[in-house]
């Protein structure tokens, strides 16, 4: 114990050593008088200055370490009560000398009770969570209170909106095609809903229902859809009052002054209706109208009389309105297909994405100036190219004069072309082909691939890929194949690029070995062949697979696949691969939804089991009639009750359709 003496304070120091052999320094501040009758009375300390443990370590000294952080340290140890109370494990610090207050417990307890920045009582209440606590807050449901469902639980709402009106949320929709999210969820959901202005803010999408039915089935949706990347697309519901957009505030005597109002805008000659700061129109103003575009009411009501009136317009100037969204003015596209000059200029426009949505005007003028969004561009060039790939026949912006584009002028609406099926280059090779995929797959599906070794050339080199994407891979099922991807747009150091890859036909089966169970749909298989030459072939398979059961556990997650083959000539007629690049990415809804609907051949170790005389005879007669090999024969028979007519037009239809995979025809 060290001590230094003042007029009538003293400093009381003590050093303390723990088992980690960390020193920490104490002091205490005690009144002179009480200690000259021989330290048997203690006041309680008065103050507390804990200063920094310091590690006595060979060869640094005897004071190395880093700042003693009391806050952090307590934290970590539990000493303080944090956010959500309650008392944590007692510091080491707390009487670690076996000192005990010696005070007369008759004394005045005030000194007790003085001011200590450092007791819990003087945090009480003072987080984020207990005055959320005590405003009503944080007690079940999401931001739209405790009815709404925020992606968890997919029981339903709990809660029926008074207004009936409910918010349909999608986390990072903005990523998604309108159209295809739209069909994605009405695909699945069990009541038809309508999505009512339907927009974008930040990266949510966001909706509104007028059904509590509707509503509950799209919280049922949630994590039910998943997109090309592999991740699960969220669904959230919360009750809300009815959209503002329903609000009008121009009553029908009003939409007949602002008819009249834009009648004396419009010139005839031209075709030309000027709107240029329309809030401001004398006429609008004397009958305390408020005609403000960029509320959705008033925009709306200004297309519909455009709409009804003068469809054949082929100019509008919209300037200075403080236009900040162009949702409504999509109308414009199928209501006025005749619009080439849009002057947008003096609004508060702040992303050129907003000219997405009118991207399908076929303008020839257009004016931009004074809006946010042009300052987002580094040069000229840049807006202008921005501007143009939105309206490839632009020809003037912002009154410049732009070159003339360079493009195809299709008037007709062009689909693009059906995808064709597999490509062999011949018949031969179709066969060697498709006989080397059924032997593979029946040996990788049926639980032991052990047998593959026999597929494999002894210095053959396998690797694994998946998409590369910047969110967290375990929130997809693609996880237990990203850590083993060599996605060269993730997998940047090459000494990782080479470890991943697995060289020689050992390695490579027992990598396959540990990947999950899986059943191939064999319908779904594309093949295109790559190169061909009388010592190489190489192929891509593209299809569907699904993972099976899995410690008594189905993972339920389908997948697509492409698989670049490799391969030399092995004996007579058979193929020995000496590399294999497999990529796994989730499956489309529209994917899973075509997969395994053909019919599969159950695995057996005889193609024709033991069958009675007439059956033997049905079976051979329907394979010499349909070209199918017996196996398959077999099992569209038995699907058919062994009906011969009846399995004969089941054959033709699904051949029509073409959902007999090329393996049933291998004899």
């Amino acid at each position: 114990m060290f001590r230094r003496t003042y007029s009538n304070l003293s400093v009381v120091t003590r050093v303390l050593n723990d088992d980690n052999e960390e020193f920490l320094v104490r002091r205490e501040v005690r009144r002179t008088d009480l200690m000259a009758q021989g330290d048997t009375t203690y006041l309680p300390p008065q103050h507390d200055d804990r200063t920094a443990p310091f590690r006595n370590r060979k060869g640094r000294g005897g004071h190395k370490g880093r700042p003693f952080d009391r806050s952090r340290r307590d934290r970590q140890r539990g000493s303080h009560t944090g956010m959500f109370g309650g008392p944590g494990p007692r510091s080491r610090l707390d009487n670690a000398d076996g000192d005990v207050t010696m005070s007369d417990s008759s004394q005045d307890n005030s000194s007790q009770n003085r001011f200590n920045p450092y007791s819990r009582n003087f945090r009480k209440g003072d987080g984020r969570f207990d005055r959320d606590r005590r405003q009503g807050k944080g007690a079940g449901g999401g931001r739209g209170g405790g009815g709404g469902f925020r992606g968890g639980d997919r029981g339903g709402l709990s809660v029926k909106a008074r207004s009936g009106w409910y918010k349909v949320t999608i986390p990072h929709g903005r990523k998604y095609e309108k159209k295809w999210l739209v069909q994605a969820l009405q695909n699945i959901c069990s009541v038809p809903y309508n999505p009512v202005q339907y927009h974008v803010d930040h990266s949510r999408v966001q909706f509104f229902v007028d059904d509590h039915d509707a509503a509950n089935a799209l919280v049922k949706c949630s994590h039910k859809i998943t997109d090309s990347d592999g991740y699960k697309v969220e669904v959230h519901v919360n009750p809300c009052s009815p959209p503002s957009f329903l609000l009008s505030d121009l009553k029908p005597e009003h939409l007949e002054c602002l008819k009249q109002c834009m009648a004396k805008r419009f010139d005839g000659s031209q075709q030309a209706l000027d709107l240029n700061n329309i809030r401001t129109d004398p006429d609008l103003v004397s009958q305390n109208i408020e005609v403000i575009l960029n509320r959705k009411t008033s925009m709306e009501a200004v297309i519909k009389i455009i709409e009804e009136n003068i469809p054949e317009l082929t100019c509008l100037n919209l300037s200075n309105n403080r236009i900040q969204k162009l949702d409504e003015l999509a109308e414009l596209v199928s209501k006025v297909p005749n619009l080439k000059t849009l002057n947008l200029s003096h609004n508060e426009l702040k992303t050129d994405r907003e000219l997405d949505k009118v991207k399908g005007l076929k303008l020839v003028e257009l004016w931009l100036n004074r809006n946010p969004l042009c300052t987002l561009f580094k040069d000229q060039a840049a807006y202008i190219s921005a501007v143009r790939q939105r309206f490839p026949r632009l020809l003037k912006l912002d009154g410049q004069d732009l070159p003339p584009p360079i493009g195809f002028d299709v008037e007709t609406p062009t689909a693009i072309p059906p995808s064709k099926g597999s490509c062999f280059g011949s018949d031969e090779i179709k066969v060697l082909i498709l006989r080397f995929l059924q032997q593979y797959y029946s040996i990788y599906d049926s639980g032991n691939r052990q047998p593959l070794l026999d597929a494999y050339h002894d210095g053959a080199s396998l690797s694994i890929t998946t998409p590369y994407t910047t969110q967290n891979p375990s929130r997809s099922s693609l996880g237990e194949y990203y850590k083993d991807s060599r996605n060269l747009k993730r997998i940047k150091d090459t000494t990782m690029r080479f470890r991943l890859l697995k060289h020689t036909r050992l390695n490579v089966v027992a990598f396959l070995n540990e990947l999950p169970k899986t059943q191939h749909d064999i319908a779904s298989f594309t093949i295109d062949v790559n190169t061909y030459t009388n010592t190489l072939l190489s192929f891509t398979v593209s299809g569907i697979f699904k993972e099976v059961v899995v410690d008594g556990k189905s993972r339920e997650s389908t997948m697509a696949f492409s698989r670049v083959f490799i391969t030399v000539p092995a004996g007579s007629s058979g193929l020995c691969i000496v590399n294999d690049q497999l990529f796994i990415r989730m499956a489309t809804t529209e994917e899973i939804r075509r997969a395994f609907v053909a019919p599969a051949p159950t695995p057996s170790s005889s193609p024709v089991p033991t069958l009675t005389a007439p059956q033997q005879e049905m079976l051979t007669a329907f394979s010499q009639e349909s070209g199918m090999n017996l196996e398959w024969s077999q099992k569209c028979l038995q699907d058919n009750e062994w009906d011969f007519n009846r399995a004969a037009q089941i054959f033709t239809q699904l051949k029509t359709e073409g959902k007999i995979p090329d393996v049933a025809f291998i004899k």
